[in-house]
C-alpha cells in the first residue's frame, strides 16, 4: 500500500493556506507555486478539502481559507478526503485461493483479523496527527 502524493499536497496546501492568510489572497496558482505543481492538480485537491468541509473556496478574487483550525484537521480527515479508496480496506486480497491447497482454503481466516487491526491502527495513528503539528515545525524554522 502507497499513500499517493495527494495526501502530501493536501497537507502542504493546508499550511499554506494558514501561512499565508493574511499577507496573500490563496489561490490555485498561488498553492501551485509554494507546491511546484500544476495547478490542475492542485484544483482538484482543492475540490476534495472543500466536499470534505476542511476549506472555503470563495469564487472570483476571494481565495481559500480553512473552515476550522488545524488544530482540528487531522492526518485521517485528509487522507479521507483526498485518498479515493481511504473508504475501502487498506490491504486488498486475492480474489481466488485454491480451496484444495490447505494455505488457499485457510489464508484468508489466518489474515482477516490481522489486516483489519493493522488497518485500524494506521487510522489511529493519523488520527493522532494535526496539521498543526507542521505548521508548528515550520514556524520552528524560521
Amino acid at each position: 500500500m502507497q499513500v499517493s502524493t495527494k495526501f502530501t499536497i493536501a497537507i502542504h496546501m493546508l499550511t499554506a493556506i494558514e501561512f499565508f492568510r493574511d499577507e496573500y489572497k490563496i489561490t490555485s496558482k498561488f498553492l501551485a507555486g509554494s507546491i511546484g505543481s500544476n495547478p490542475v492538480i492542485v484544483r482538484n485537491i482543492m475540490l476534495q478539502l472543500q466536499a470534505a468541509g476542511l476549506i472555503e473556496v470563495k469564487r472570483g478574487p476571494g481565495g481559500m481559507s480553512l473552515q476550522r483550525p488545524l488544530t482540528e484537521i487531522t492526518f485521517l480527515d485528509v487522507y479521507r478526503a483526498v485518498e479515493t479508496a481511504s473508504s475501502e480496506e487498506l490491504f486488498r486480497f486475492h480474489e481466488k485461493p485454491n480451496p484444495k491447497c490447505p494455505v488457499g482454503r485457510h489464508i484468508h481466516e489466518a489474515l482477516d483479523g490481522t489486516l483489519q487491526e493493522l488497518q485500524q491502527d494506521f487510522e489511529t495513528d493519523l488520527a493522532h496527527h494535526t496539521v498543526a503539528e507542521v505548521y508548528q515545525t515550520i514556524l520552528a524554522d524560521q
